[in-house]
């Protein structure tokens, strides 16, 4: 889907199409969302993340109409999609554990891994992940916004509707958690 001069259009305008019934605009914000909105889910939700966006994309469409022109999009979707989450993992009744894989773009000239260092890092990364899906879905939630997402501050607080300096501290006190989780499992420098 091209715009005006072949660019690519903005999520603005998809939206503003999106709401005058353009499928094909919808699917377009929802193909550049997907994965992103994926990562939040899975943070929060565990398993139950698939479904959780899934959902949140149908009532995000469904909420087309109350989306304020001019706002960013992203923060306000994933909002959605982080609050269904949120509702799935609760009513599961169960702590989501965290399944996320880590990609490896490793650039064609980088040196194989030693068996021992694969070992090592996969045990690392076990530990963390399970420090991290240890913590409250409040803490997992920012934790991933920041991290896994490179979200700024600013988007951060649009998607979890609080002020920047409320992200700040939420996000300060996440990272003591984890690094207190992390150290319970014998994990360092986190």
């Amino acid at each position: 889907m091209r715009s005006v001069g072949d660019r690519p259009p903005e999520d603005a305008e998809l939206v503003e199409r999106a709401r005058g019934g353009d499928v094909d605009a919808y699917e377009e914000l929802v193909r550049r969302h997907q994965a992103a909105a994926t990562r939040v889910a899975y943070a929060i939700a565990g398993p139950a993340a698939e479904d959780a966006v899934q959902e949140g994309f149908v009532k995000a469409h469904a909420a087309l109409a109350r989306f304020r022109a001019g706002r960013p999009f992203r923060p306000w979707l994933f909002r959605i999609v982080a609050n269904e989450a949120k509702n799935r993992a609760r009513s599961a009744g169960r702590r989501a554990r965290l399944a996320l894989r880590a990609a490896r773009d490793r650039a064609s000239g980088d040196a194989v891994p030693s068996p021992e260092a694969e070992v090592l890092e996969d045990e690392m990364r076990r530990g963390l992940l399970d420090a991290l899906s240890s913590l409250r879905a409040e803490d997992r939630e920012v934790i991933a916004y920041r991290f896994f997402l490179d979200m700024s501050e600013v988007e951060m607080a649009a998607a979890l509707g609080v002020p920047r300096g409320t992200v700040k501290s939420r996000l300060s006190r996440s990272v003591k958690r984890l690094r207190l989780a992390a150290e319970e499992r014998g994990i360092r420098d986190v």
